[in-house]
């Protein structure tokens, strides 16, 4: 009986084993489901970024204020006959002068 009782173990535990242990085992599929929600979160992310990307390339197609925009503020361009003022904050500039961002001390 003892033995009958101990074959029947080592056959349920068998059986058992791919269910643990195996390629479709429980850790296996935690794994990636974990997985799976992180490459959601990706995607979503990644989809939010085209939206923004796909409305600022329509906007460049259609409209020239967008690129009239784009070329004053990152090539500082003006247009022909355009007077350009550009205001500087003097008090600023002198602060900035003598106690500098970035310090050299020397040794």
């Amino acid at each position: 009986m003892k033995s009958l009782t101990a074959i029947f173990v080592v056959l349920v535990a068998l059986m058992q084993y791919p269910l643990w242990f195996g390629k479709g085992s429980w850790f296996r599929v935690w794994s990636l489901n974990h997985q799976i929600e992180a490459q959601k979160k990706t995607n979503t992310d990644n989809q939010v970024r085209n939206n923004v990307l796909n409305a600022e390339v329509s906007d460049l197609k259609q409209g020239f204020s967008a690129i009239e925009e784009r070329a004053r503020n990152e090539l500082g361009m003006i247009k022909q006959d355009e007077i350009f003022f550009q205001v500087t904050n003097h008090e600023k500039d002198k602060k900035d002068i003598e106690t500098p961002s970035n310090p050299q001390t020397k040794h």
